[in-house]
């Protein structure tokens, strides 16, 4: 796929993720006045998004709920609730659900977030290997 979609920067590695301490507890800051999007995926019990990659953003995966099971590279693995993954660009990826309820993942995306950017190695659906 071209890199005419790649009009922001994209980090290589993991952005710093600060922690601030309060008296009541505390927070981490993901993407502290950053450019980035921030989405809530939810899959079905039973059901995954495609095997893809983005040349023009890198994702962090905060994965919210058991049941999550990833795949970053040629590794599949069982997440569980609070664990987190970075997704380079370029990187195959793919999220899918083996749990009874659905699972969410809070998902930063790091570049240009577009639909078109995506290529599809695997689909359940028989989507088009690029684009939404």
């Amino acid at each position: 796929m071209s890199s005419s979609y790649l009009t922001k920067p994209v980090p290589e590695t993991k952005p710093a993720v600060d922690e601030v301490v309060r008296p009541w507890g505390r927070f981490r800051q993901y993407a502290n006045n950053a450019d980035c999007t921030v989405s809530l995926m939810e899959v079905k019990p039973g059901q995954r998004l495609s095997l893809q990659s983005h040349t023009a953003r890198a994702e962090l995966w905060i994965v919210l709920d058991d049941g999550a099971q990833v795949q970053v590279g040629d590794e599949v693995r069982a997440c569980r609730a609070g664990e987190e993954l970075w997704i380079p660009a370029n990187e195959r990826h793919r999220l899918g659900c083996v749990g009874e309820r659905p699972c969410r993942v809070l998902e930063v995306a790091f570049g240009n977030w577009q639909q078109a950017d995506i290529t599809r190695y695997e689909d359940d659906f028989h989507r088009p290997e690029q684009g939404e």
